[in-house]
């Protein structure tokens, strides 16, 4: 087969006005060492390098500095700005870090530091560090035995793909911005869970007590002590049908997993799994109705749910049907406070498999106002917060989705 290397070598996906074919640069050509040892043991700010924050200073990577803190750094690498470093046995994992601050700091002997020549835009070779280009050309050259390594002179063996200086400009600054966006989403998605962790602690009383430590303007009377099964209408486990019969599955009706539960965002709308009418009349399990709550007995235990869906459940969970949505709610953010504070543990059978049965949870002890309107405006604020955080997370995902995306179509 004769592969015309002028069609290789241009992307799927281009900027408008950009037709040229794009060029093959070996790596001992575009990039040259940099890192000069410390030799008179300057006191540069030590730094390390990992695949999720790329260069970090080592008192934040280490409880105070790490056992190096106070050693002897005459033999390590002074990096510059404009500079690359890499841990050649930890590159397999995306332990690389590009450094643009305004200082010279240090990093081990260990790491690989290297920078670029004028014809490569440093943005544009950082993310295709990160695509699965630069992933291939590692398993071609590391080399080693129980643990791989990936010197620089290994990848001076390799080439990159690059089109004219102006195209990688362009294409570093459209993943850039990208990176930003995702950066946003994830810190004000932390921000939320971090502000509704807090909430969930001060709005609601503290085991022993009867009144929370912050509430609504207006409302002051004591909160009621009750058993969670006084407050729903129906409750149950589920059950599953024989997995060996196909008659029973893949039918029409979803069938809740705990695989389902700890992925969700605490809102069912679909499933992994389904199950056919006769699978449902021929088990335990039955047709837990939309808006009820579900908590998982098993596996990830007190992880909770509100159904978007009619659903049916397997033995693994205790289904709630609540009539009242104020409540409905109110009850769900606490099972959700139980769940972020382990307060279930104390609860929890142990055995082969540690787990929950239906009497505890029906007889589990909560504190809930009195008061219908607070119950409402308790559930109407943590949902807000909910939506927030999902609007974020979703927003997290399709962007590193889109990121995916062009990786594979602007490089090549």
């Amino acid at each position: 087969m004769v592969i015309n290397m002028e069609q290789t070598l241009k992307p799927a996906l281009r900027f408008k006005g950009f037709t040229d074919t794009w060029e093959q640069y070996k790596f001992d050509s575009i990039t040259f060492p940099s890192g000069v040892k410390n030799t008179d043991n300057l006191p540069l700010e030590s730094y390390s390098i990992t695949n999720e924050a790329g260069f970090i200073p080592q008192n934040i990577q280490f409880e105070n500095g790490g056992t190096m803190r106070d050693a002897d750094k005459s033999m390590y690498y002074i990096v510059s700005p404009r500079s690359f470093a890499y841990n050649p046995a930890r590159i397999n994992v995306g332990s690389i870090g590009y450094y643009n601050q305004s200082k010279n700091v240090i990093v081990s002997s260990l790491y690989e530091v290297f920078q670029t020549t004028d014809n490569i835009d440093d943005r544009f070779l950082w993310h295709w560090f990160k695509a699965d280009h630069f992933q291939k050309l590692i398993e071609q050259y590391q080399e080693g035995g129980v643990r791989l390594y990936f010197y620089y002179d290994k990848l001076c063996k390799g080439h990159l793909p690059a089109p004219q200086l102006i195209e990688q400009r362009k294409i570093g600054s459209l993943l850039d911005n990208i990176d930003s966006l995702i950066t946003l989403h994830q810190r004000r998605y932390d921000k939320l869970i971090n502000t509704k962790k807090a909430l969930l602690d001060k709005m609601f009383p503290k085991a022993g007590e009867v009144t929370p430590k912050l509430r609504f303007r207006g409302f002051a009377d004591t909160w009621e002590q009750c058993e969670l099964g006084q407050l729903i209408s129906k409750g149950g486990s589920g059950g599953t049908p024989t997995s060996t019969n196909p008659n029973y599955y893949n039918g029409s009706i979803p069938f809740l997993s705990i695989t389902d539960i700890t992925n969700s965002n605490g809102y069912i709308y679909n499933t992994e799994k389904s199950i056919t009418e006769l699978g449902l009349n021929n088990s335990a399990a039955w047709l837990v109705p939309k808006e009820a709550i579900s908590l998982a007995m098993y596996a990830s235990v007190g992880k909770v749910a509100i159904l978007k869906e009619n659903v049916a459940t397997s033995q693994a969970f205790y289904n709630l049907v609540i009539d009242d949505l104020s409540t409905r709610d109110y009850i769900f953010h606490f099972l959700k406070k139980m769940d972020m504070s382990r307060a279930w543990d104390s609860l929890i059978s142990t055995g082969t498999q540690a787990n929950l049965n239906a009497e505890k949870v029906k007889k589990l002890t909560m504190t809930i106002p009195a008061d219908i309107d607070e119950q409402s405006r308790l559930g109407t604020l943590f949902n807000s917060i909910d939506s927030l955080i999902t609007l974020h997370q979703c927003q997290y995902e399709k962007l590193k989705k889109l990121k995916k995306a062009l990786f594979q179509k602007m490089f090549v």
